[in-house]
């Protein structure tokens, strides 16, 4: 890997292409370089991953709504949709944008988190969906999700968008063209074009995840997607896009993010070094924020030490700026501590989280979010005595690029009424490569047919898990097999729109 740096400089100071962020990652993008056996196999896990949520999220408001407008823009050879029929195809964009919202409208797949965060899985729907359309083998496919969960990964490590209420799709958005461009096969300079055109229109506002947190936040990286494939297919046509787009004095970073000031050192790799970004990030196994599964874990732990949950005085988990400020009290959003508050509200409120795991023991993407379960009274006194502080020593741990120091848990303090404390504390969570049951390809498997048992045919089931076990060897025109259908009828139809 190699750190390059990246400022701004003012438009009477010409910067060469060869010099600019985005003709870089194009260029990691055009590297023809071999994709090793580990990244493979985890891309196989994390497509078998995104099924598993997508399916289990079908029959949900903005799967449905997504999959609607889809469903208006029908194209001969297209691209297909999660949980209908193989012989059902859209444009690209609008299987993208479809499968993209089911993928992340759980908010149960995977993560990478370092100097910003993100969901590196939202690059699979956008450069499926183009693969799909084109007739692109398996390995072409491999080779085009390694260098979207590489670029995206690099731009997390370097450049924080957080903390300037950049929602993180501004880093997904480039990541998602310069893979379909690795796809493809494009020359540098195209996916240049697109890659700066991915990051001029992504640029959006935090407010999808504060305050109330509305359907948008699935919808999010599925229009990054789309955004993505749009870019892509204009640039192919020849055309152009706003340039330098990160070091420009009227760029993104001079206006949007650290200012004309900004120095930023953000690493990719070199000529022939293969991209293994993928490997650096984790899945979730239960589904709730990423910052909140170890301290899931760690609830289902300190409970066995707890006999009754109301002589609990008070609780405070000590832990990172980013959980303390986005899912903790530091937030100071009164929708986290509300028992009417949305789904994805909830999920993103990490007293409430920890309350319920505490007192039921297990998790459940469903049960654990339903009304009755947020109105229960008990529920509602424990959770309000929670709160959350921040502790340097955490913060430090989850900003490290050391993977072996990272951490994204918590200290817990659990005081009772009677003067006694409780206190443990768990760094990552069981799931994580580092911790004490990493996921494998068997769990991916049965993530799959616990999330999809009832949904889809067990020998639906048997043939996908076939299929995308095999995709290295699926020849091109037959990606199809990565889509999987539900039985006929299953699929809820849309309102209707303008489409």
């Amino acid at each position: 890997m190699k750190l390059h740096d990246v400022k701004v400089y003012p438009s009477k100071t010409p910067l060469k292409r060869e010099d600019q962020l985005a003709w870089k990652i194009a260029g990691v993008a055009a590297d023809k370089v071999s994709v090793t056996k580990d990244v493979t196999d985890m891309i196989i896990n994390r497509i078998i991953d995104n099924a598993s949520v997508a399916i289990a999220s079908v029959n949900r408001s903005a799967p449905i709504s997504a999959r609607g407008q889809a469903l208006g823009h029908p194209r001969k050879g297209g691209a297909q949709v999660f949980g209908l029929p193989a012989r059902i195809r859209v444009s690209p964009e609008w299987a993208a944008w479809a499968n993209g919202t089911a993928v992340r409208e759980l908010d149960y797949h995977d993560t990478f988190l370092a100097a910003d965060y993100s969901h590196p899985g939202d690059n699979i729907p956008p450069i499926l969906a183009v693969a799909q359309a084109m007739d692109k083998s398996g390995r072409d496919l491999i080779r085009g999700i390694a260098t979207g969960y590489e670029i995206q990964v690099d731009l997390v490590k370097a450049i924080c968008l957080h903390k300037h209420k950049i929602d993180h799709i501004a880093h997904l958005c480039p990541a998602q063209a310069a893979g379909i461009g690795t796809l493809l096969g494009l020359k540098q300079d195209v996916i240049y074009q697109a890659v700066q055109q991915a990051v001029h229109v992504s640029f959006t506002t935090r407010q999808s995840r504060k305050g109330e947190i509305s359907s948008w936040k699935a919808f999010a990286p599925a229009h990054a997607g789309k955004l993505a494939v749009e870019a892509v297919d204009r640039v192919m046509r020849g055309e152009g896009a706003p340039s330098p787009i990160y070091e420009g004095e009227d760029s993104v970073i001079a206006w949007m993010l650290d200012g004309p000031d900004a120095l930023y050192h953000v690493p990719l790799p070199e000529p022939g070094e293969a991209k293994r970004a993928i490997l650096d990030t984790y899945t979730k196994q239960h589904s709730a924020e990423y910052q909140s599964q170890a301290l899931i874990d760690l609830a289902f732990k300190m409970r066995e030490s707890i006999e009754d949950f109301e002589t609990i005085e008070k609780i405070v988990m000590h832990t990172s700026h980013h959980t303390h400020y986005v899912i903790g009290t530091g937030a100071n959003d009164p929708q986290k501590m509300d028992p009417k508050a949305s789904r994805e509200t909830l999920d993103h409120s990490i007293m409430y989280i920890f309350a319920v795991a505490l007192q039921d023991g297990f998790w459940n993407h469903e049960t654990s979010y339903a009304p009755k379960r947020a109105n229960r009274a008990d529920t509602v006194r424990l959770w309000h005595k929670i709160e959350t502080v921040e502790d340097p020593e955490w913060t430090r741990r989850y900003h490290t690029l050391d993977i072996s120091e990272k951490a994204f848990g918590a200290r817990v303090e659990i005081f009772f009424k009677d003067g006694a404390k409780l206190v443990d504390e768990m760094a990552v969570a069981n799931a994580h490569p580092l911790g004490a049951k990493p996921f494998g390809r068997a769990d991916y498997i049965h993530k799959f047919k616990m999330l999809t048992e009832g949904l889809i045919t067990t020998r639906e089931s048997s043939r996908f898990l076939e299929a995308v076990q095999s995709l290295p060897r699926l020849k091109a025109g037959e990606l199809s097999a990565l889509n999987v259908a539900m039985p006929t009828g299953a699929v809820e139809k849309a309102k209707p729109g303008i489409f």
